[in-house]
């Protein structure tokens, strides 16, 4: 084929196609977080309720082949009274235990006839999983299920047909009881001793690859759309103790009390402890933790960019015990008093003063163009923030006040949809505006969703006597981007 002798000319102008940025936005320091784990993350303290076959048979760990007919509970299981008990601790939600690793299932499940539904005496057939889910979205409470993914009493575990017959399916039957669940919780514990129906051996799997993950996290977000999949699911981990502890350094990658400043993707912490002194489920005599050591907790958790779960087992009649409940009160009193936490019904005037919004603050550089300035730093809108220019990454602010308040706790939060940034801060005060001081020196490392530093520098004795000063100044030393606060309280 022979081409034309005379081409046409064409004339082609390059277009500079680059998304324009005329806000001057900081970019994403990753990784980042998914919606629903920046949901999951504001959150923030929640109850665990652990409850059923094990509360009547004096178990932590039930074999599976326990009769159904123990399940009988003395009195009529009430999840309203669990949700509005720890409501009034301050909590935004919790998670109730619908299946533990005896098998036995507190809904009428179609995959397994060991359920409440065969259960003795006159109140074993209160579907708790729908009377839980129905009195959260009554008290505006988030909810969710802990699900657990070893099952002592199925012949199936340790066979395919386990994961399809009945575990993916018992997650899709609990996801179905509300679209606005906020967390399903799946135990680490996986395999070994048990009934398996009848057979009674020993069974082990590979929970990374046995409960087929991805297909899992697709039914139920299918449904479930802000679910997070805790534990075996990947997309919260275990703070790595059952102390109500996380370290002072947390990054929301990784594994662990510290997880990891490498880490490739969003994995942020959730600590399980147990508000009793006994075990995960309710056995008579047992006591409670006092309001002390509960408040000193949620400082090392919540305060330390983690969230908090909190056992408050439900007893033998279906409700929290009178002790829990005041206990929980005096929570709340205190979380309400000392760090301005919303507590349902708790007069406002009684709330701690959050004294950055009458401080006067200079900052030692603000990023431009956009909204970036001060007052995004007091304006209570986590989503707002305050930014320095790119490449710098040390930085201060400071407040000054006119007469000098009292002050205890500075809570610090980072906008997360952005990442994570700040490695390591100092805070300083001055009682006469010339001479400072370090304060709670050697624990201000890393920020992330939330950081409660106790100025005095303890957590067990946080409160104490408080420091009257006339400045304080907050200078970030170190950080992976230009640092991004959105927050700051001082109380």
């Amino acid at each position: 084929m022979l081409l034309p002798a005379v081409v046409s000319a064409q004339t082609f102008t390059l277009e500079n196609e680059a998304p324009a940025n005329p806000e001057n936005e900081p970019l994403p320091c990753h990784p980042v977080p998914s919606d629903r784990q920046v949901k999951w993350n504001e959150t923030e303290f929640y109850a665990f309720f652990h409850y059923g076959m094990n509360t009547f048979t004096n178990m932590e760990w039930g074999y599976g082949d326990e009769d159904e007919s123990k399940y009988a509970p003395l009195g009529k299981p009430n999840p309203e009274q669990w949700v509005t008990s720890v409501k009034a601790a301050g909590m935004k939600g919790g998670i109730a235990v619908v299946k533990h690793h005896d098998g036995f299932c507190l809904w009428p499940t179609a995959t397994t006839t060991h359920n409440l539904t065969n259960g003795g005496g006159q109140y074993h057939n209160v579907n708790i999983a729908e009377e839980f889910a129905k009195a959260s979205k009554k008290h505006e409470m988030k909810y969710g299920f802990y699900v657990s993914p070893w099952d002592r009493n199925s012949a199936y575990y340790g066979t395919d047909d386990y994961v399809t017959k009945v575990f993916i399916p018992q997650c899709e039957e609990l996801a179905a009881y509300g679209s606005d669940q906020f967390e399903m919780w799946f135990d680490g514990a996986n395999g070994g001793d048990g009934y398996y129906g009848g057979a009674r051996t020993t069974r082990s799997v590979d929970a990374s690859i046995y409960y087929d993950i991805p297909n899992l996290r697709a039914k139920v977000h299918r449904i479930a759309p802000d679910c997070v999949m805790w534990g075996v699911g990947d997309e919260a981990r275990w703070i790595g103790n059952e102390q109500g502890y996380s370290a002072n350094t947390c990054w929301a990658m990784g594994n662990s009390e510290t997880g990891d400043i490498n880490g490739w993707y969003w994995h942020p912490g959730e600590s399980d402890a147990k508000a009793t002194n006994s075990g995960w489920f309710w056995h008579s005599g047992e006591g409670i933790k006092s309001a002390s050591r509960l408040f000193q907790m949620y400082l090392e958790t919540v305060g330390r960019n983690a969230t908090l779960i909190l056992n408050c087992p439900p007893n033998n009649y279906g409700v929290l015990p009178t002790q829990t409940v005041n206990t929980l009160n005096e929570l709340g009193v205190m979380l309400h008093e000392r760090l301005a936490v919303p507590v349902y019904g708790m007069d406002e005037s009684n709330a701690a003063n959050d004294f950055a919004k009458t401080a006067q603050i200079v900052v030692s550089d603000e990023r431009t163009g956009g909204n970036y300035g001060i007052s995004n730093l007091t304006d209570g809108d986590r989503k707002t923030y305050w930014a320095t220019n790119d490449n710098t990454i040390e930085a201060s602010i400071t407040l000054t006040w006119s007469t000098a308040p009292t002050v205890r706790y500075l809570v610090l939060q980072e906008p997360i949809e952005l990442g994570q940034r700040v490695k390591d801060f100092k805070i300083e005060y001055t009682q006469n505006g010339s001479d400072w001081q370090e304060m709670a020196k050697d624990i201000t490392t890393t920020v992330g969703y939330k950081r409660i530093i106790p100025l005095n520098g303890s957590t067990e004795d946080s409160y104490g006597n408080g420091y009257k000063v006339r400045a304080m100044r907050i200078t970030i030393l170190d950080s992976r981007a230009c640092p991004l606060i959105s927050n700051i309280n001082v109380y």
